[in-house]
């Protein structure tokens, strides 16, 4: 006989269990799909200032956040953008990842509204100056732009932003380790409050 605990470890095993515990998607979930942006989406994204970068590879998954101070993704056409890869710690994660395998997913989000816009897709890193060039900023220039084939576009439903308040005015960061602390985490002598009073003037000249 299953006991409470079998039944709460048992593993999802394939995709007709998986439909059974769910049912038929929401029709409208699908009719909703574009597969290249349209004067509304296209609106989205040319205001969007955030976005999350989730990409594969044959080393593992990532997904990272990337920012700008204006758009933080350049529409090209239609079914095209281009990313700037602005400074950063050279890790090359999600740069690696698209190299070796070229799928993408993003996630574009506005402070202050509930909905998310999502794009699946390809892409291709290009170094040529044409590009680079094209996003200089206080006379700096990314090493490298991402160049984003839209296979499908689409809204998420808002309940995710609803239920985490995200945009609520009352900050958590207080109550969460900083940046510091983490390093100190790993290294007991690293003094992490001195790195985070100066990581901001730090940050300043290395942004772009």
């Amino acid at each position: 006989m299953a006991t409470g605990r079998d039944e709460r470890v048992k593993n999802i095993t394939s995709l007709e269990e998986l439909q059974a515990l769910y049912g038929p998607a929401v029709p409208g979930a699908l009719t909703k799909v574009r597969h290249s942006l349209t004067p509304l989406y296209k609106k989205w994204v040319a205001s969007s200032r955030f976005l999350v970068l989730s990409t594969v590879g044959p080393g593992g998954t990532d997904a990272s956040p990337r920012g700008d101070d204006s758009e933080v993704a350049r529409i090209v056409d239609a079914r095209t953008l281009w990313i700037p890869d602005w400074r950063g710690n050279n890790r090359l994660d999600s740069l690696r990842n698209i190299v070796e395998d070229g799928r993408v997913s993003l996630m574009f989000m506005i402070n202050g509204s509930n909905n998310v816009v999502r794009i699946n897709g390809t892409a291709t890193l290009t170094g040529a100056t044409q590009a680079t060039s094209s996003f200089e900023k206080q006379g700096k220039t990314p090493r490298s732009v991402i160049v984003v084939s839209i296979g499908e576009v689409y809204f998420q439903c808002a309940k995710a932003l609803m239920r985490s308040k995200l945009w609520d005015s009352n900050s958590d960061a207080a109550e969460v380790p900083s940046a510091g602390a983490f390093l100190k985490e790993v290294h007991d002598e690293f003094d992490g409050d001195a790195y985070d009073a100066d990581y901001p003037e730090y940050a300043k000249e290395r942004m772009w």
